[in-house]
């Protein structure tokens, strides 16, 4: 309901980021859907799935979605990984025999399967070459691997945006499986989650959008290109509804109560929604928020990681421009798709949900302490007033005595109670919890006549958790 609320309160907002993409010819046609953890909250379409039609695209239309395919590539990567069929940190050229560098004194180092995964195996970028090489065979990629890659940097070493390395994991996916590419993730993906719209290539009785390029101010359509070994980087078409779907299933894995099952555990979907490869800050094409934020690529997907996370990925393509985005602590998200080429779709959908986020209030909520924390903050408070030695090394870690003997302790203490005057009676105070505060951190305060001490504890990863850290300090009214 929280959700809910939040977007409808932005609605007036997120509609206008949308509503003039088709006056100002960004696009012939804009579909966006903002979605809570039930699903669909406010959707909107514009202009023309196909110009001349008159219709404007709905949720079950069918566009490009291009680059969001590599999550789903991902998906069946880290799925070998755990059945124990694969191991991400094996060299490319298990894979694909014929590939080798162009250059092994500048790149000593074979890319590895995880490097393709992170975008750190040492390529160029190559977006405008890649979208134009879906349809290449697997004899015609081993061709192009023989005669050596270029590379840019030291596999390893950097973030650089390759497709030709989701090419490469097409064929891993191929080896591994004896299988090709397509037709593994449609039947271990697409179909276990339901995404019956979505699939490799053009179905001729789908609701599907053209994609179009804009050229001395009139738009002209492109044609679509078939599945082969680039469709790994940006093959699949699918809509709003399976999208949105796609995005629930993975941000879920982030909530620590989901118990969603699907051909992915909940354990690997969360890593594929971590920072593998951080993302230079030159490079970083994010939103303006509020709080330093670490940017970064995971598997497939792009992380924004502060006191929040937002997971996403872009996806451009002759004719085509699509973008989802979900906020994990809110379950809030966006998916935008557009008709058209370069119509950076990301644009309005980051500010859309941003709208959204900013309509919702506090966004996160500090994780609690431990019973055991609770329980040895009551004991070392009383081990501030009374001097009870005897509780407070019962509950203490091996280290705490070490670190500093009690006579020393209870001499501090002497100091701050004699620094803030005699205690009140009043009961401890608790510090309000703080985003970055651990369920094994606590701090509390007692007052004193001139002022209050404040008193810190942190416990060991020991079973039970003891005390490994503490210390008071004062405050002068």
């Amino acid at each position: 309901m929280r959700a809910q609320a939040a977007i409808d309160q932005a609605a007036d907002e997120i509609v206008g980021l949308f509503e003039n993409r088709v006056p100002e010819q960004k696009t012939p046609g804009s579909f966006f859907a903002v979605f809570g953890p039930d699903g669909i909250v406010l959707e909107r379409g514009y202009g023309e799935k196909v110009l001349g039609d008159e219709t404007a695209p709905d949720r079950d239309t069918v566009f490009r979605i291009a680059s969001c395919t590599k999550s789903f590539t991902c998906t069946m990567l880290l799925m070998l990984r755990d059945r124990g069929q694969l191991n991400l940190d094996a060299p490319i050229t298990d894979f694909v025999p014929a590939f080798r560098s162009l250059s092994p004194e500048v790149a000593p180092a074979t890319p590895s399967v995880r490097m393709l995964m992170t975008m750190s195996a040492g390529f160029p970028t190559d977006n405008p070459w890649g979208d134009r090489m879906e349809e290449m065979t697997r004899v015609e990629l081993d061709e192009f691997v023989s005669t050596g890659i270029r590379y840019s940097s030291t596999p390893g070493t950097r973030f650089e945006y390759s497709n030709l390395g989701y090419a490469l994991l097409s064929e891993v996916i191929a080896e591994v499986t004896g299988r090709n590419y397509v037709d593994v993730v449609a039947a271990e993906i697409l179909e276990p989650l339901g995404l019956t719209s979505t699939r490799f290539d053009e179905d001729p009785d789908a609701d599907i959008a053209i994609g179009y390029r804009l050229a001395n101010g009139a738009w002209q359509a492109q044609p679509f290109t078939a599945p082969g070994v680039f469709s790994a980087m940006g093959g699949l078409f699918s809509t709003a509804t399976d999208l949105v779907r796609w995005s629930l299933w993975l941000a879920g894995a982030l909530d620590p109560g989901d118990t969603s099952d699907g051909p992915l555990s909940v354990a690997s979907r969360r890593e594929l929604q971590q920072i593998q490869r951080a993302v230079p800050a030159n490079l970083s094409k994010v939103a303006e928020f509020a709080e330093p934020t670490a940017h970064g690529y995971g598997y497939g997907l792009f992380v924004d990681e502060g006191t929040t996370k937002i997971v996403s990925h872009s996806g451009g393509y002759p004719g085509f421009s699509a973008h989802m985005r979900w906020h994990a602590p809110t379950g809030l998200g966006i998916v935008a798709l557009e008709n058209g080429t370069f119509a950076a779709s990301s644009i309005p959908a980051t500010h859309a949900l941003q709208a959204a986020l900013n309509s919702y209030g506090e966004l996160t909520t500090p994780a609690p302490a431990w019973p055991e924390t609770v329980a040895a903050r009551d004991i070392f408070d009383s081990l501030i007033r009374n001097g009870d030695t005897a509780s407070a090394e019962a509950v203490a870690a091996v280290n705490l005595a070490l670190d500093a003997p009690y006579v020393e302790r209870i001499a501090a203490i002497a100091t701050a109670i004699a620094n803030v005057g005699p205690l009140t009676t009043a009961a401890l105070t608790e510090v309000p919890r703080e985003l970055s505060d651990t369920p094994a951190v606590t701090n509390w305060t007692i007052e004193g006549e001139r002022g209050r001490i404040r008193c810190h504890i942190l416990m060991s990863p020991e079973l039970p958790p003891r005390v490994q850290t503490f210390a008071v300090t004062t405050e002068n009214h």
